[in-house]
C-alpha cells in the first residue's frame, strides 16, 4: 500500500470529507503534536491541553462534510484551538471573579464578549498588515491568509522565490515590532497565523 505521507492537505481534506479514517489519522499525525505544543505553551496544563487537542479533532471529524479543500487546514485547526484556549482562559477568569464576588454574567454574554474581542483583535492585526508596503502586503496575505507557498506566489507574481521569502520575513519583523507583549490576544493570534 502506498504511503499517505506526501499527500497534500487538500487531498487529505477531500478524503476526510468522504469519511476516510486513514486520511483523518494522517491529519492528526501531521498536526496533533504541533497543536499540543502550541496550546501547552499558553495553557501550561497537560490535561487541559490534551482536552483541547482532542476537541479540535472531534470537531473536525464531526463537521467533516463541511470542510472545504481551498481552506487552509492549518489555519482552520489552529483557529479552533485558539477559540478553545480563549474559553479556558475565560473560564479561569470567570472562576476567579466568582470566588471574589458572585457574577450574574450569562454564557450568551460571555460568548458575545469573546466574539467581539476576537473581532477587535483580528481588526488590529489587519490594520498592522495594511501598513505594510503594497508589494510586501500582497505577498504576506497570499502566504499567510491564502496559505500559498513561496513558489506558488513567485510564479503568480513573476518574482524570484527568494524575493517572496525576503518580503514575508520583513513583514513578520514589522508585525512583531508593533505587537505589544502586553496584548496577549494579539500575540496569540499572531502565533497561530503568522509564524
Amino acid at each position: 500500500m502506498a504511503t499517505n505521507e506526501y499527500q497534500s492537505d487538500s487531498e487529505l481534506v477531500e478524503k476526510v470529507r468522504k469519511g476516510d479514517l486513514e486520511a483523518f489519522d494522517q491529519i492528526f499525525k501531521k498536526y496533533g503534536n504541533r497543536l499540543f505544543g502550541f496550546a501547552l505553551s499558553y495553557i501550561k496544563s497537560k490535561e487541559e491541553t490534551e482536552d483541547i487537542v482532542q476537541d479540535v479533532f472531534l470537531k473536525i471529524w464531526d463537521t467533516r462534510k463541511n470542510l472545504k479543500k481551498e481552506t487552509s487546514l492549518k489555519s482552520y485547526l489552529f483557529t479552533i484551538a485558539y477559540h478553545d484556549m480563549c474559553q479556558v482562559f475565560r473560564k479561569k477568569q470567570i472562576h476567579d471573579k466568582f470566588l471574589e464576588k458572585r457574577s450574574d454574567t450569562s454564557d450568551a454574554t460571555i460568548n458575545m464578549e469573546m466574539h467581539l474581542e476576537y473581532k477587535a483583535t483580528l481588526e488590529q492585526v489587519n490594520q498592522l498588515i495594511d501598513k505594510l508596503p503594497k508589494k510586501q502586503r500582497v505577498i504576506f496575505i497570499k502566504s499567510r491568509k491564502e496559505g500559498k507557498s513561496s513558489r506558488e506566489i513567485a510564479e503568480e507574481m513573476n518574482l524570484a522565490p527568494g524575493t517572496i521569502d525576503n518580503n514575508i520575513s520583513g513583514a513578520l519583523k514589522f508585525l512583531r515590532k508593533h505587537i505589544s507583549e502586553k496584548n496577549f490576544a494579539l500575540l496569540l493570534l499572531f502565533a497561530v497565523f503568522f509564524k
